[in-house]
């Protein structure tokens, strides 16, 4: 699976319990589409990391998308990590707050949770 523009180009690999997709160029709005069009097509695993190390911008758009990916694959139990963002992306992820909420991982750390076999979780919620 692949998306690719001039200014954008995704590359998805499928493991047994992992998805990586590889995004690199700008997410704007004249390629959020190609990236939501991605993010919706990955095939459902417990996680999809998103690897942004050649990623050189993202807008407004882009971050919505992020974010509801975020949702969507939380929703169905996955979990959505950000992997070595570039130094542009995470002044992004740091100033739209989405650092607080989306799991972010450096290169190395990647790799040893790729190995790392992965555990079911879940979600209690406490009545007060």
């Amino acid at each position: 699976m692949e998306e690719h523009s001039d200014r954008l180009d995704v590359q998805v690999s499928v493991g047994d319990q992992t998805v990586l997709m590889r995004v690199a160029g700008e997410v704007d709005i004249a390629t959020v589409a190609a990236f939501r069009s991605a993010l919706w097509s990955a095939p459902a695993r417990p996680v999809l990391h998103l690897e942004l190390s050649e990623l050189r911008l993202l807008s407004a758009a882009g971050v919505r998308a992020l974010l509801a990916a975020f949702l969507r694959v939380r929703a169905r139990g996955g979990e959505l990590v950000l992997v070595d963002p570039s130094p542009v992306v995470a002044r992004v992820l740091r100033v739209s707050g989405l650092h607080r909420v989306m799991p972010i991982l450096e290169p190395a750390s990647a790799i040893e949770a790729a190995r790392r076999p992965v555990a079911a979780t879940t979600d209690l919620q406490l009545a007060a």
